[in-house]
This record gives C-alpha cells, structure tokens and sequence, in this order.
C-alpha cells in the first residue's frame, strides 16, 4: 500500500523533551545580566518566570519529562500527522520525497501551544495569577491565551501594532480565549510610550512589545509573570517533540530525511524538528542537512552578527550571545509578522557558528508564490511564516529534478493560513513588495 499520512497512535506520544544543550559541541556562552553585564543566575530571572522554568532554562539533563497534565492536554492534538505530499511531488516532476509534519492541526492553529501549554501549566503550579506577553503574527499570543484558559490565568498580550491591524481575526481568536490585547507600541509602558514620542506613527516590532510585556510583568507586584514563545532554551525544549514525533513517523515510512528544513524567526519552530534530528548525528549516527530559513528583510542568521545582544528593544531583557541584526533593528511591514525578530535563539545561533546547519533568506513573493503550489496540490494554506519553509522545500525538490537524483526532504508546517488570507489577497492584487 502506498502511505500518504503516517499517524502515530496516541500512547506512543513522547514523554519527554530532547535538551540539545549537553550534545553541543562547544556548549552555550552565558547569558549577561542586563545591569551588572555579569553571568546570569537562576536567582536574576525570579522576577520574570517560575522556578521550574527556570530550571529547565539553565538544564544540562539530556532528557526532561513531561508531566502529566501537559501531556493530557497534548493529546487533543499530539501525535501530529506527517504527510507526504505526493501531488507536490508529482506537479513538481520530481524524484524527490517530500515530507512535511503538520502543526496546524492543534486548536491554536500552529506549533506554539507546544511550550503555551507547559508554560502555564508551570505558572499555575507556582501561584501566578496572570501571564504577559508578546505577539507578532498572533500565533503566538492565541496559544498563550488558550493555554492560560485551561489552567486558570489571566493573559495580556502586546500585539506588534503592524499584526494588530493586519490581523484581526487573530486578535479575536485571542479574546475569545480570554486573553486581553493591546496594540504595541502603547500608552501603558514606560517602553511604549518612548517609542511614541519618538514615532507616533511606529508600527511596532516584537523586540518592542517584549520590552512592553516584559514591564508590565517587573511591575505588577509579583502578582503576573512573563512568557516568551521563542528563542530561549526551555521554549525550543518543550518543542522538540515536533521531531521526536517525526523521527518515529520517519521509521514508519521506512525512509530518512537527508534534508530538514524548518522557518526560523526566533528559532522555535526550526529547533523543534531538526534537535532531535541532529542528536543522532551529535551522537555519531547518520547525517542531516538542515537548513534554517527567514526573511530576507529580517535575516539575522543570514547577515546578522554573533554577539551579546539585548533581546528586547528597551534592553529590560539578559544579553544572549545570538545572531542579531541590533535589538533597535526596525523590520519591514512584511505579512510573516512572526518572524519579524532581530535576533535568534543562542542554540540555533551555536548551531549555526558550528557549521551543523545552513541558512537562507528568501523573499516574501517567492515565498507566497511556493505557498500558493502547495495549497493547490496538498489543500492546506499555509500561514505566511511556514511558506518560508515550503519555499526551500521545493527548492530542493527541484534541485534533486535537475540533478536526476532522489532525496528526502521533511519540513515543517509549523501553522495554517486561515486568519492570514488578508495577506494571500494582498499578493494576489500585487501589492507584496520584497
């Protein structure tokens, strides 16, 4: 029989994260305090998130468990599907195998619940009332706001005002699971209304409604913490389970990925799937290439430097030593608002400096263009930030045609399109511009 889908069965769900942080070859420079530019202790990020997070953040345990009542939630979803896309396959005349996992079948629509659900889930348990946040393109803040919903927290989400407007239905999505939404820059943070005063006009950017969430949590008494959908060590953790996942479907298929392709803003999605790929070879088992791709408006991991760098735009945040294009980098009003970051995770950063993976940067047209291909053949729309992938994927797909070579090619669908059409409509009046 030829398999189209390959559908792990809900007991075989992976009850642990992968942490690539003891397998990296050269291990990860320290994060800096903002103030005192010294090594970070757990004790300096107590204001910011609960003591199992931050545990997890500093771990060097290869393994982390998952507890229980995040796995319970998991499984509304988890294991997500792996597709071959046969019809891509066929409509691209090529010999290449194309793989890709899907993350839009969770309820948020995209792969951030992964770490929404064992952020709250650890919030709650510590006593914390009400979460703050960011968002960019909203696939972020609406997993947030549905995890909080299931444990009992209030959520406030600093939308990039750029997304706020662009974006409704994603701003809905996020009210209707509880969460309250502000466009950022605001008038409610010391940080928002600095960026007003020297541009009423700013449309915003996630390192600005960090510095946004990240305040509002420092002065909230105690009473809200904060939470990051991206870039740290714990958030790619949690996602790894993309890749587990997919490594145990791969085995189903009888097949192995020479290439593993993810979109990378911040580095979630990316990580999630190529870590556990990568940790065969890290162990001396078979090889991957794996290749990170990002806007070429925003290209941190393409032409950004490798240095200390503040996360956010105020500098509220601890220095990470990451690819960065400058915390006070303004991206372009491109339609992939969740990668519209400056800088990029430390591990994906590491990888990076280490030669184990590869990074393009590719326009917003061309990425439209692949997205549009992959909906007419395989029926699902993806979100702007995953055509990035789907981009490189048939890329390579018609580079194994040209080279009359087989290869098999696994990419995520880190998320669906369904409140991103505004941005299919723009392009199909020609009114992207790369």
């Amino acid at each position: 029989m030829t398999h189209t889908k390959f559908l792990l069965p809900e007991e075989r769900i992976p009850t642990t994260w992968y942490n690539v942080v003891p397998d990296l070859p050269d291990g990860l420079p320290p994060m800096l305090h903002p103030g005192t530019k010294e090594p970070l202790t757990e004790a300096d990020l107590e204001p910011l998130f609960p003591a199992e997070l931050i545990g997890q953040e500093f771990s060097t345990a290869r393994e982390v468990d998952i507890p229980g009542a995040v796995l319970d939630v998991y499984r509304q979803w988890r294991p997500a599907p792996l597709i071959r896309a046969r019809r891509l396959e066929k409509a691209l005349d090529s010999p290449a195998r194309v793989y890709f996992k899907y993350e839009g079948v969770s309820p948020a629509g995209s792969h951030k619940p992964n770490t929404a659900v064992p952020q709250a889930y650890y919030n709650h348990r510590a006593g914390v009332r009400k979460l703050t946040t960011e968002t960019g393109a909203g696939q972020w803040g609406s997993s947030l706001a549905l995890a909080c919903s299931y444990f009992g927290l209030a959520c406030e989400v600093y939308m990039v005002k750029l997304s706020y407007h662009q974006k409704p239905y994603r701003r809905a999505l996020m009210e209707t699971f509880g969460a309250a939404v502000t466009a950022s820059p605001s008038v409610l943070t010391e940080a928002g209304r600095a960026a007003l005063a020297e541009d009423p006009d700013s449309t915003g950017s996630l390192g600005l409604a960090i510095s946004e969430a990240v305040e509002a949590a420092l002065k909230s008494g105690g009473t809200a913490k904060y939470a990051l959908g991206s870039v740290l060590n714990h958030v790619l953790m949690h996602q790894t389970i993309i890749g587990q996942e997919a490594r145990l479907q791969m085995e189903m298929a009888e097949d192995y990925p020479d290439v593993v392709i993810g979109a990378a803003g911040g580095g979630s999605n990316f990580g999630g799937l190529v870590l556990p790929f990568l940790r065969e070879q890290l162990g001396g088992g078979r090889t991957v290439r794996a290749v990170a791709v990002e806007p070429s408006s925003c290209p941190s991991l393409t032409r950004g430097g490798y240095d200390y760098d503040f996360g956010d735009t105020a500098g509220l945040t601890p220095l990470t030593k990451m690819h960065t294009l400058g915390h006070d980098f303004r991206p372009p009003s491109i339609h992939a608002g969740g990668l519209r970051y400056h800088g990029m995770a430390p591990i994906v950063s590491a990888l990076k400096e280490a030669d184990l993976l590869e990074a393009r940067a590719v326009p917003q047209t061309a990425c439209f263009e692949a997205g549009v291909t992959f909906a007419r053949n395989e029926g699902i729309v993806p979100a702007p930030e995953s055509t990035h992938a789907v981009r490189v994927a048939i890329d390579e797909a018609l580079a194994a045609r040209e080279a009359g070579e087989e290869r098999t090619v696994l990419f995520t669908l880190s998320g669906h399109g369904h409140f991103d059409m505004q941005a299919y409509t723009d392009y199909f009046a020609g009114r992207l511009q790369d």
